[in-house]
């Protein structure tokens, strides 16, 4: 036997139910479970330090979900679901200046009234003690790193993380072998892009009949704004400048209570212009008159980024595989142009929480009974909320902004009036995000001004504020597959485009003297460059493992409880 304490077998600990990932699909379908059996044992692994420090949204949530859940949620106290929508406002804006478009002409499911603008991490956090009150064990700071599956091929289990891993892969003196939790059932809630998800889908090939994955990137800060320039309830959408209409995108500012704003901004992953810089657009927007003037004598208290779905009805996976099952972002049900999709996480932990009690009860356990749960999520609330809407995204991606989005909003009201039919079918998306890049050659570089330090800020300033932390010595999380390929395409045909796409700092291309290539330039792969990864830097948006051009950059998870820290994101 080897000496390599890397090889000795791992602990391992037996459940009913195994949820990976404590968001609010994760937190939701633990509830349930207990609600429905109180005997059931069910543990929630959580990769963050603490439950909702990963967790990143808007957002402004409908209720629909919590309501279904925990019907009496309103009675509770310490509930987070403070701030009432109480004025809902849409914006074209153009370089100076901006369009209101009226109330009225907006499809009845964009409008907000009876929602509620919150912190989701807060959402999560008191999720997590309602779960824990029952009886659910959860576990953070424990990223699920491997999949577990027994002699049939079914999954049984995750595996966390070693921990006290040297850089260069050996094991340190502070070494712990990684714990296996073992279910008759898994629960993947992991968010977008997941890599337990990830692989799972590539297992089972459970996207073998939808259309592919469509992502955003949603970039979002936290203001303290000037009191006279406060208005609770607050939801304000916008789309336009800075982008052109060729480029999808839009942006939110939603006011909650104590005097703070929500600003974010989304930018569709299958834009073209390998110079584009979704970080730079965001510090852009915010110097547009009308939404400068709501920060002014304002401070800057938070930042975070993350991937969002954007696919929708018809690219959802297949959601449920031998032993488990897809929930939550992992299946991608997030409704674009709502820009929600927390209640649907919840509805869909519900459903799959209700299939799993059906399948144990009939003494079932690692086997494809949740198939019960794929049949039903579209003749759901989730399905129903979902096909609506799903000719939005590939609309606007076929005719751009202007076009696009007066097509889309015509086809949503059909929609909504014939309850899911639509003079044009379900559109197909096309090409995956990745493939949506086109080479440097075709584009000019973009010069983006400087930032001010007062309204625009740089990147790692903007890091600092996520409070994002990860070991310096252990092996790095981002997996180059080849690194000869990185510099002759990413690099030679694409500028260099991950120095640009990541909101973080996280790569660089760095000359032979140390410097960190910004300047445009004559791309060459003769170029003495190296490619650098600040994977310190991370705060899990996982854009790398979307829009790298060939698919070259694996994300996978650090040593568990290290990343960002979002305290009211």
């Amino acid at each position: 036997m080897s000496d390599n304490p890397m090889n000795e077998p791992r602990e391992s600990m037996e459940f009913d139910v195994v949820i990976v990932g404590a968001g609010p699909a994760g937190l939701a379908a633990a509830i349930k479970l207990k609600q429905l059996d109180e005997n059931l044992s069910v543990v929630v692994l959580e990769k963050g330090a603490e439950v909702g420090a990963h967790i990143l949204s808007g957002a402004v949530v409908d209720p629909i979900g919590l309501d279904k859940l925990i019907p009496d949620w309103r009675n509770d106290p310490d509930h987070p679901m403070k701030t009432p929508v109480t004025d809902d406002q849409f914006l074209f804006l153009g370089p100076a200046g901006s369009i209101r478009l009226p109330n009225f002409a907006m499809p009845p499911l964009m409008n907000n009234h009876g929602n509620y603008i919150v912190s989701l991490g807060n959402v999560a956090r008191w999720m997590a003690a309602r779960a824990e009150a029952l009886g659910v064990e959860i576990y953070p700071g424990f990223a699920a790193a491997e999949i577990i599956y027994d002699d049939n091929g079914a999954m049984k289990g995750v595996a966390t993380g070693d921990m006290g891993i040297e850089k260069d892969g050996s094991p340190g003196p502070m070494f712990a072998r990684g714990m296996e939790l073992h279910g008759k059932y898994v629960l993947i809630a992991e968010g977008v892009r997941g890599s337990i998800a990830k692989q799972l889908i590539n297992k089972f090939d459970l996207d073998k009949d939808c259309e592919p994955g469509k992502f955003g990137l949603g970039i979002k800060e936290l203001w303290q704004v000037d009191p006279s320039k406060h208005k609770p309830g607050l939801v304000q959408h916008s789309f336009g400048w800075p982008l052109d209409m060729k480029t999808g995108g839009g942006s939110f500012l939603y006011h909650l209570e104590d005097n703070q704003v929500a600003v974010g901004f989304v930018l569709h992953l299958n834009y073209k212009n390998p110079y584009l810089s979704p970080f730079e657009e965001f510090q852009r927007f915010k110097t547009h008159p009308r939404i400068r003037e709501t920060f002014e004598g304002g401070k800057r208290i938070s930042y975070g980024a993350r991937a969002i779905t954007e696919g929708g009805w018809q690219s959802v996976p297949k959601v449920s595989f031998p032993g488990g099952a897809l929930i939550g972002c992992s299946a991608g049900f997030v409704n674009v142009p709502r820009i929600k999709g927390s209640h649907n996480a919840v509805l869909s932990g519900i459903i799959a929480a209700e299939k799993v009690v059906e399948a144990l009860a009939a003494g079932k356990a690692n086997d494809d009974a949740l198939i019960t749960y794929e049949n039903e999520w579209r003749s759901s609330e989730i399905g129903d909320d979902l096909k609506k809407v799903r000719n939005v995204k590939p609309l606007w991606s076929r005719f751009g902004t202007a076009l696009g989005v007066g097509i889309g909003g015509i086809d949503m009201w059909i929609n909504q009036l014939t309850k899911g039919w639509s003079p044009l079918g379900t559109l197909k998306h096309g090409k995956t995000d990745a493939a949506s890049v086109e080479k440097a050659d075709k584009h000019k570089p973009i010069n983006y001004p400087k930032p001010d330090g007062v309204l625009t800020f740089d990147r790692l300033s903007s890091v600092f504020l996520s409070n994002t932390n990860h070991e310096e010595n252990q092996p790095v999380h981002l997996k180059v597959l080849n690194q000869e390929l990185q510099k002759s395409s990413e690099y030679a045909e694409f500028a260099g485009l991950s120095y640009r796409y990541c909101p973080a700092g996280v790569y660089e291309w760095v000359d032979s003297a140390g410097n960190t290539i910004t300047a445009p330039h004559d791309y060459e792969a003769s170029d003495d460059v190296r490619f650098q990864i600040n994977a310190q830097n991370c705060v899990h948006c996982k854009t790398c493992d979307i829009k790298d051009p060939n698919q070259n950059i694996n994300w996978t998870v650090p040593q568990g409880g290290e990343g960002p820290v979002y305290p009211n994101m």
